[in-house]
């Protein structure tokens, strides 16, 4: 089993920054596919950031179209970590952020909640304007 454990949410104001960090523990995602979904109150939770492996420990990243530019995910290099630099932050990113890990990640199919087997409990990230 893989355990994720999410962490750096908060209260910030509208052009703030943070950075969200998702340790993984039980066994190692060195291969795995990690990112980050978020869902705010009354709404479905939306792909947000993910890292895709590729041989010779290269993660490609994806994003949806509604951050990009402004947050960045990133991996540790031992892979067992995912992290999200999130800047310009505005109030409509107000949401729960989940880390979430797959071993079977591919670039066809990622952005759904459906393609991800572990998730993690989720960090609150507030955006005041």
């Amino acid at each position: 089993q893989v355990q994720l454990v999410e962490s750096g949410g908060g209260l910030v104001q509208t052009g703030g920054s943070l950075r969200l960090s998702c340790a993984a523990s039980g066994r190692s995602v060195s291969n795995y596919g990690m990112g980050w979904f978020r869902q705010a109150p009354g709404k479905e939770r939306e792909f947000v950031a993910t890292t895709i492996w590729r041989s010779g420990s290269i993660f490609y990243a994806y994003y949806a179209d509604s951050v990009k530019g402004r947050f960045t995910i990133s991996r540790d290099n031992y892979g067992n970590a995912v992290y999200l630099r999130m800047l310009n932050l505005k109030p409509e990113d107000t949401a729960v952020y989940y880390c979430a890990a797959d071993s079977r990640l591919v670039e066809l199919a990622y952005s759904s909640p459906h393609d991800y087997e572990y998730w993690g409990q989720g960090t609150q990230v507030t955006v005041s304007s």
